[in-house]
């Protein structure tokens, strides 16, 4: 299925982006992974119905995947394109460790967007609209009911204020102009509810096809009212140039690929559902709220992103801006703290590993406290020493086997606010757990130190491995 050696049809080929710099376009982050072997072009025609995800999974995390003409739809698709934290740390054109505190310092200066008269996406304009032949959108996951639009960035205006606000939602292809849409208790459903207390739509803008970071900043936890364009701004380095939207006040990013141009609609909701979403099982079927599409805009030959519903993408996207958030929160209060994690095995989201050096006997439990308050997702907490790996979980195992007990070290909170989408919740109530794996500051100095072999490090196995025969 993946054409070895193949080129990226319909990409011209700009000029290559420095190393060390943020990659400000999409189509300079694709001719990077091209170039780094890190894209699988696939044969043209894959099916849009579970053979371009099935895909794009078997290929998570090492390979994105470019998908020509898939089911002879006349707009290719792309998917996987941030499916591995490093990546994330390559566009940004920091170093992994360096992250977390380059997108902390995007959040503290965001950087106002530069408007702009004429836009490569709205090259192409569509009054008449038919999402289902415009728009090669694929089916993930087995029981997902039908086609949906996963990359996406939700645009709205607050209706009071005009700030802008901007999110990834799921989108249901519904109808040839209509999209059904899960709006959870955040800033786009705040937005949309004042608007219909007035009985008013509200007018949304939905982005497909945005350079790396500004799909990131998307993701970033902060206060209503803060416009995430000028986060991506600040991550770029540089304004990030938007146009105005042909049927609404909205701004979207200039030189993205597609824009959806539409309303949310007042009083009117429609079934959505299921969708197989982040924590790996099917967010249920229900009554959603609906956008009516008024218009679509294009580049010539645009790109279609797809986020594969649980995927790694998915999970990592969502997962750095929070950390960043909460590694912040924490900070305020805890300066003993010196990183966490959202691991991949709580999807991101719900299991928060804390490398600390501890000062106060009792602090990690506060600490793990402080955790469960900065984000309400958060389920299991585990607390470890500096000299632990927090992205590799072995690490973290095997400091809970060997420095936690649980008649001494663990907490429990009963009934809390959890995420809705955990299935072993009660509708979002669930419990909290926090494990202590800090060491006693009073221990014995030989009780808890590490064994190591002097010089392992320094071995060079090339040099010392000169064959794979033991007879002669």
């Amino acid at each position: 299925m993946i054409a070895p050696g193949s080129s990226i049809p319909a990409i011209p080929a700009p000029a290559r982006a420095l190393r060390n710099q943020p990659i400000r376009q999409l189509r300079d982050w694709l001719d990077r992974l091209a170039e780094t072997q890190r894209l699988a072009v696939t044969r043209p025609g894959v099916r849009l119905k579970f053979e371009l995800a099935a895909i794009a999974k078997r290929l998570d995390g090492e390979r994105a995947t470019y998908f020509p003409a898939p089911d002879g739809h006349g707009v290719d698709v792309i998917s996987g394109l941030l499916s591995n934290r490093n990546w994330i740390a390559e566009a940004m054109g920091v170093t992994p460790d360096e992250l977390l505190t380059r997108f902390q310092d995007a959040v503290r200066a965001p950087l106002p967007w530069h408007e702009t008269g004429e836009a490569p996406v709205q090259t192409i304009i569509h009054r008449e609209v038919d999402l289902n032949s415009l728009l090669p959108s694929p089916t993930h996951n087995e029981f997902d009911s039908g086609p949906y639009i996963t990359a996406g960035l939700m645009i709205t205006r607050n209706p009071r204020t005009g700030i802008q606000n901007v999110a990834i939602h799921r989108l249901q292809v519904s109808g040839p102009d209509r999209l059904g849409a899960l709006l959870l208790p955040r800033h786009t459903l705040g937005y949309q509810q004042m608007a219909e207390d007035e009985g008013q739509d509200l007018p949304v803008a939905i982005v497909i096809g945005v350079d790396p970071l500004t799909l990131l900043a998307s993701q970033a936890i902060v206060p209503m009212d803060c416009d995430e364009l000028e986060i991506a701004g600040a991550l770029h380095g540089a304004p990030l140039d938007v146009v105005k939207c042909l049927t609404s006040e909205i701004r979207v990013p200039a030189h993205a690929e597609i824009v959806i141009e539409g309303r949310l609609l007042a009083r009117e909701r429609a079934l959505e559902g299921p969708f197989g979403e982040f924590p790996q099982y099917y967010g249920e079927r229900g009554e959603r709220h609906v956008i009516a599409v008024d218009a679509v805009t294009h580049r010539s030959k645009p790109l279609f992103h797809t986020i594969v519903g649980g995927g790694l993408e998915h999970l990592v996207l969502g997962g750095i801006p929070r950390e960043a958030t909460i590694l912040e929160t924490l900070q305020r209060s805890f300066p003993s703290v010196r990183d966490v994690h959202l691991a991949p095995g709580g999807v991101c989201r719900y299991h928060l590993y804390v490398r600390m050096k501890k000062r106060f006997e009792g602090e990690a439990k506060n600490v793990m406290l402080g955790a469960f308050a900065a984000h309400y997702d958060i389920k299991h907490v585990v607390a470890v020493d500096e000299d632990v790996d927090i992205y590799n979980p072995a690490e973290v195992e095997w400091a809970v086997s060997t420095r936690f007990q649980a008649d001494r070290d663990l907490v429990v909170v009963a009934n809390a606010l959890g995420s809705k989408l955990d299935p072993s919740t009660n509708d979002g109530v669930s419990a909290k757990m926090g494990l202590d794996a800090t060491r006693p500051l009073d221990a014995p100095e030989m009780k808890f130190h590490r064994i190591r072999v002097p010089g392992e490090a320094d071995v060079d196995l090339e040099k010392t491995i000169v064959s794979d025969r033991w007879r002669t």
